[in-house]
């Protein structure tokens, strides 16, 4: 029951006790009859009054909270001229200025926040207190490799990613170092913020890639050329050696002279290896720009497949192609590009087992863009190597010299392709370029 219903209610007792002794009075003399209905008149037109006036402070105030719980903070009330109520009126309003000012400041502060994380280079990754993703910008999303919307509402563990499954590992205060499938590296930290009384996780993912691919190219250009100028010197020297070591050989007995030649032939292959072994170092070096034009990539892959095909053993290789449409005229250096799907296809062959496996070639277009991909049936690519893929020098093959991939991740970034290898333990391994 509300006051104003209890104010009425307690006005109709009063007045009803005065009607009754009204009735009284009148059986005993007229004049207090008269009287008490005057005092009765008096205070049934005040009764009204007030009741009046305190039914319209209360539907002020009803309606003050209504709007409150709705938001509603575009409204002012109007004062009334009771001193009172339009107190209440001037702090009312006073506090709904208040919330709207401080309501549209954190509309604006929310709407540059949203701008700044999606412009943002950097990842920004924010769980829920299940532990879940609640919000990832787009930044975030790209090198976890998978939209937003596969990303939200999951725990980062399941998102088979390296980069998820690292920073699911991180503990809040930590860092992380991941080296992505297609060679990029990022840094992951954790931290907490507190919502509610909670505290919640973020992270924040900053990608390394560019950086570090310039201080290891400045370090490899220079270590590669200080190796050139002094292989060069060697080799040149050593043949102008070998050369007259064969015409003062021309004097001895036949003989001496056969053994002789063949001595200083098999030096001569030495040197003429040794050399071929630093022009491929000094390839990646000194790689010109590409000179792009239109090219038709499907018959540039074919040529290349029939090229590595040629060069193994096809009794202990399956090779299968699966065409997924045709790939068309595309802007490209066919000299660099050959090199690179040569590159990427010799690795395949050579990650097959001894007894032999299989080679899939896909090709074609999905939506805008092209597409190749090279897999192979070997068994992956294992565990400690995978944060060294790309790295110039590193190599997990006997007789390798740890440039084919570094060459190829030029050529692919100088044309602007987007590439990825992955392989996990167990196979299969897929090259892919975007192009």
């Amino acid at each position: 029951m509300n006051l104003r219903r209890r104010f009425i209610i307690y006005l109709v007792a009063v007045h009803a006790m005065l009607a009754a002794l009204a009735w009284w009075l009148l059986q005993q003399n007229i004049l207090w009859l008269i009287a008490i209905e005057i005092v009765f008149v008096v205070s049934l037109a005040v009764g009204v009054a007030i009741v009046t006036r305190l039914s319209s402070t209360l539907v002020t105030v009803r309606q003050s909270a209504q709007m409150l719980r709705e938001g509603e903070f575009t409204t002012r009330f109007l004062e009334v001229g009771h001193p009172d109520v339009d107190t209440m009126i001037r702090v009312y309003n006073r506090m709904v200025d208040d919330l709207r000012e401080e309501r549209v400041r954190l509309q604006e502060q929310q709407y540059f926040l949203g701008q700044l994380l999606a412009a943002s280079p950097g990842g920004v990754i924010v769980l829920d207190h299940d532990g879940r993703v609640s919000a990832v910008n787009p930044a975030a999303a790209r090198l976890l490799q998978a939209p937003a919307a596969a990303v939200e509402g999951r725990p980062l563990t399941e998102l088979r990613s390296p980069l998820g499954e690292a920073l699911g590992r991180t503990p809040p205060g930590q860092s992380c170092a991941v080296t992505l499938s297609n060679g990029g590296r990022v840094r992951g930290q954790c931290a907490t913020f507190v919502e509610r009384g909670h505290p919640r996780l973020f992270y924040l993912v900053e990608e390394l890639t560019e950086e570090l691919r310039q201080t290891e190219k400045s370090a490899y250009e220079k270590l590669i050329r200080m190796m050139s100028h002094e292989v060069n010197n060697t080799v040149g020297a050593t043949r102008s050696l070998l050369q007259s070591s064969l015409a003062y050989g021309e004097g001895l007995p036949a003989p001496r002279q056969a053994e002789m030649r063949e001595a200083l032939g098999i030096a001569g292959d030495r040197l003429e290896r040794l050399n071929s072994f630093m022009r491929g170092f000094a390839d990646v070096v000194r790689m010109p720009q590409p000179v792009k034009r239109p090219i038709d990539a499907m018959r540039l892959l074919q040529a290349c497949v029939r090229l590595v095909q040629a060069q193994t053993d096809r009794s202990r290789i399956e090779w299968t192609w699966e065409p997924e449409g045709d790939l068309g005229m595309l802007e490209m250096d066919e000299a660099q590009m050959e090199q690179a799907l040569i590159n990427v296809l010799k690795n395949a062959v050579e990650a097959l087992p001894p007894e032999g496996g299989a080679v899939t070639i896909r090709a074609g277009r999905s939506g805008e863009r092209g597409h190749i991909e090279i897999e192979d049936s070997g068994p992956g690519i294992p565990d400690e190597a995978r944060p060294h893929l790309f790295t110039p020098f590193f190599t997990t093959k006997q007789n390798g010299q740890g440039i084919g991939l570094t060459m190829v991740q030029e050529i692919l970034r100088r044309h602007g392709f987007a590439y990825s290898l992955d392989g996990p333990p167990g196979g299969p391994t897929r090259f892919r370029i975007e192009l």
